[in-house]
């Protein structure tokens, strides 16, 4: 298997646990934010880029490219990712905390990206991990409709 079915199938499998964890049979107490449709399927485009994103990124990192994984990172996720993705018109259907969550996961990835392109690994894949955590917390909190 190469590193990029790899990475998906080990993201994969981290979304259907984080699913199951929750309980098919329980009641989404997840927050529903109702967005047009049109915000609605740009935002789901949004969060699917994203996750190809930390795929690439696992790709670039497993293949010891850290200037590559950290391009990925900021341009896809970081801080100046956000004008591509149209930030500031979605952020005033979204709660605070959910806005906050969403910023958090932006600089974190910039925060990826400066120490991946100063060639420090282990501090890198430690702010990756912030990355994700964000991403986890917001998926756990609130869902679209």
């Amino acid at each position: 298997m190469n590193q990029i079915n790899l990475s998906k199938a080990i993201l994969f499998f981290i979304a259907l646990s984080v699913t199951a964890s929750t309980g098919a049979a329980e009641k989404d107490a997840r927050q529903k934010i109702k967005l047009p449709t049109q915000m609605r399927a740009h935002m789901l485009s949004n969060m699917r880029d994203h996750l190809q994103a930390l795929s690439e990124i696992q790709a670039a990192l497993a293949a010891k490219q850290l200037d590559r994984a950290a391009d990925i990172a900021e341009t896809r996720l970081g801080m100046t990712s956000l004008a591509s993705h149209g930030a500031a018109h979605m952020a005033h259907y979204m709660p605070k905390a959910m806005q906050d969550i969403g910023t958090e996961m932006h600089h974190a990835a910039s925060r990826f990206a400066r120490t991946a392109h100063e060639g420090d690994g282990q501090k890198a894949l430690e702010n990756l991990a912030q990355v994700t955590q964000q991403c986890v917390a917001c998926h756990a909190g609130y869902r679209v409709y």
